[in-house]
């Protein structure tokens, strides 16, 4: 993956001196507050592992946001296949998502993130769709897929395959797209 600048970020691919980070964020209550499970560490080694290996593969995927001016690890951002949730949607499906460290909320860098991430979606990749979803109550989520301009779509809501039945709550998901051509601003 060619690093993307931004204002204030460098979103790159995973380098060893994140995976502090990394399992910190997703053992975190408030971070993973919408998630039914937290991971320990080798779950979250080989998570990270996973997820730097599709950037190799692939060229993009949930890539680290580093701060410009410190040189740390927020979280991360990114574009990834969707295809374990078929039959909910297409095969083909990228989804946008991100998880951000707490004290790093509140600052817009998973908006400015996502937005570089959908600019390099659409512009070099082509795509002509990329949605986003979130449990139900996540409003801190739904508010980014509304800043970036994406639209719910009620009917795509679906139940989550990998959120077991003991965490109903957590099931439900709610459906955001955004096609190319609201994107470019038509």
């Amino acid at each position: 993956m060619t690093p993307i600048r931004t204002e204030r970020l460098i979103l790159r691919n995973w380098e060893e001196r994140d995976r502090p980070l990394f399992h910190r964020i997703n053992s975190d209550e408030r971070v993973m507050e919408f998630f039914p499970f937290r991971r320990d560490r080798a779950q979250s080694d080989a998570l990270f592992d996973k997820l730097r290996d599709f950037i190799d593969a692939n060229g993009f995927g949930f890539s680290a946001i580093e701060i410009a001016a410190t040189g740390e690890c927020a979280g991360f951002a990114g574009l990834y296949r969707a295809d374990y949730l078929e039959p909910f949607l297409p095969a083909d499906t990228i989804e946008i998502g991100w998880r951000l460290a707490p004290e790093y909320w509140g600052h817009g860098y998973v908006t400015e993130a996502a937005r570089a991430h959908l600019a390099y979606g659409f512009g070099t990749l082509g795509l002509n769709e990329i949605v986003s979803f979130a449990v139900r109550s996540n409003g801190r989520s739904t508010a980014v897929m509304e800043r970036l301009g994406m639209l719910r779509d009620e009917a795509g809501d679906f139940d989550h395959p990998s959120v077991p039945d003991s965490h109903p709550a957590l099931k439900r998901h709610v459906l955001y797209r955004l096609p190319r051509e609201r994107w470019m601003g038509t």
